[in-house]
């Protein structure tokens, strides 16, 4: 049985007659076809593609076997994917590595994966982050507050411009330590001003 039209005779089928619908399929090769679907645009976790696809009304043993299929042909690798997440994240909007644990674990990306991935991000350090001690997420925040440090830069006020850096680190997953030791660093690069008095949170 494959899907039907979304309308009928000029009336917009609803949801749930859509869903009904999709549970009375029995073609393995449909619920195939709905999984490639949504992934075309982007990857995804295999808890995404289950979610989308039982939300839909298809059958759990279809949703099973697409699932299954999927990850046979290596369509459907949750560390791949928590790599590539992780790997994105650090290249164009750079966060601390409790943001990246929160949103892979949103993903539905099981603990033990999310530790394996976070720890290859601490050993794949960049040359000049290891050789100065320092970590993945000193690396990601620095990177941060180059993005988005001109707008901060403009505050006169160098006490403000620094809990104004250790607000934005703070918001993007990094904890205390990191976002107080960026902070200052950066503010202190822009001003003679001594860094010594912590940000104010």
């Amino acid at each position: 049985m494959t899907e039907g039209p979304t309308r009928t005779r000029g009336r917009r089928v609803s949801f749930t007659e859509r869903r009904e619908r999709r549970a009375a399929i029995d073609d393995p090769a449909v619920v195939h076809d709905a999984a490639l679907r949504f992934l075309e645009s982007r990857s995804r976790s295999v808890a995404e593609v289950r979610r989308r696809l039982s939300t839909a009304g298809y059958r759990k043993e279809l949703v099973d076997g697409a699932i299954s299929r999927l990850i046979g042909l290596a369509l459907l690798d949750d560390t791949a994917f928590a790599s590539a997440w992780v790997a994105s994240r650090d290249r164009a909007h750079p966060r601390g590595e409790n943001a990246l644990r929160r949103e892979l674990q949103l993903k539905g990306i099981e603990r033990q994966v999310i530790d394996g991935v976070l720890e290859d991000r601490r050993a794949d350090l960049p040359v000049e982050a290891a050789t100065s001690g320092g970590s993945a997420d000193a690396a990601a925040a620095v990177r941060l507050l180059e993005r988005k440090g001109r707008a901060l830069s403009r505050i006169a006020d160098p006490r403000v411009r620094r809990q104004r850096a250790y607000t934005l680190l703070a918001r993007h997953g990094f904890d205390p330590g990191v976002s107080g030791d960026a902070a200052s660093a950066w503010a202190g690069s822009l001003t003679d001003d001594p860094e010594g008095d912590p940000p104010v949170v």
